[in-house]
């Protein structure tokens, strides 16, 4: 018969052994485990698929960021040369209401109300401000127009060029005032057709073409009116209120600003378009 302290000597080693066995076996799991996280066969790709999603996110996030930057820089860009143009254009339309009509009242053609001189030219102090914005607007058009007709304009595109139209301009208003004709519609013929020879020297275009008659249409309607209501007037009017040549003066002079604004649009960028 086996003894007490037998039996416990034996269950002790067997405990012994087993706690021994979980021992060694428990870094051996841990191993494996390790093994199968990093092996390449069961977890990289997940890693590799994740690590990829999270690259192209931040490409794509970059490259967002960059076409949004290079497209507010153009269009910053073409707003601050679309109010550089429009002051220059401002700028040349007061100049040339100044210098040409200080001509008319010279010479009589143009008088005005003694209550509403107020300008060094004695002229209205309303004259150059309207002026100086149907520049800035005709000559922003001009290039607007041809670029929604696809058709830019080529001819003659130097300053030369543009300050010769600009003499020649000044000269058919120096003629309005100071050549005497037997009639007034002999002077009206001979400025027409020296007004379609400024257009046909310097610009040639068939947008300008319509857009000066365009601007000489309206700017006749438009004057008619103000002398009808008593704001100036014009000595011996021939054409309702007004004298028949005026509708020439506006016509080359919208076609001189236009040379200008286009002239003044080479090499501007053009605004980007959103597809």
């Amino acid at each position: 018969m086996p003894r007490l302290d037998e039996h416990f000597w034996s269950c002790s080693c067997t405990t012994r052994g087993r706690h021994k066995n979980n021992l060694s076996a428990g870094p051996a799991r841990l191993t494996d485990k390790v093994g199968d996280m990093l092996n390449p066969s069961a977890s990289s790709p997940s890693l590799v698929l994740v690590g990829r999603g999270a690259i192209t996110e931040a490409t794509d996030s970059r490259n967002t960021n960059t076409k949004s930057n290079s497209s507010r820089a153009p269009s910053n860009s073409w707003h601050h040369h679309l109010v550089q143009r429009s002051v220059v254009l401002f700028a040349v339309g007061v100049f040339l209401a100044l210098v040409l009509n200080l001509l008319q009242i010279q010479r009589n053609v143009t008088l005005f109300p003694e209550e509403v001189i107020a300008t060094i030219f004695s002229s209205a102090w309303w004259v150059p401000p309207c002026c100086g914005t149907a520049a800035a607007v005709v000559g922003l058009l001009y290039p607007c127009i041809d670029s929604h007709l696809g058709e830019p304009h080529k001819f003659k595109r130097e300053w030369a060029s543009v300050m010769r139209c600009i003499a020649v301009f000044v000269g058919i208003n120096h003629a309005s005032a100071k050549l005497d004709f037997a009639n007034n519609v002999q002077l009206s013929l001979t400025l027409a057709a020296l007004s379609l020879g400024l257009w046909w020297t310097f610009d040639r275009s068939r947008s300008g073409l319509g857009l000066g008659i365009t601007i000489a249409f309206l700017a006749t309607l438009i004057t008619q009116f103000l002398v009808y209501n008593g704001v100036y007037q014009y000595t011996s009017p021939d054409f309702l209120y007004i004298r028949s040549w005026l509708p020439c003066i506006f016509f080359s002079g919208g076609v001189t600003v236009g040379n200008i604004g286009r002239q003044l649009a080479m090499g501007i960028p053009e605004k980007p378009h959103s597809d």
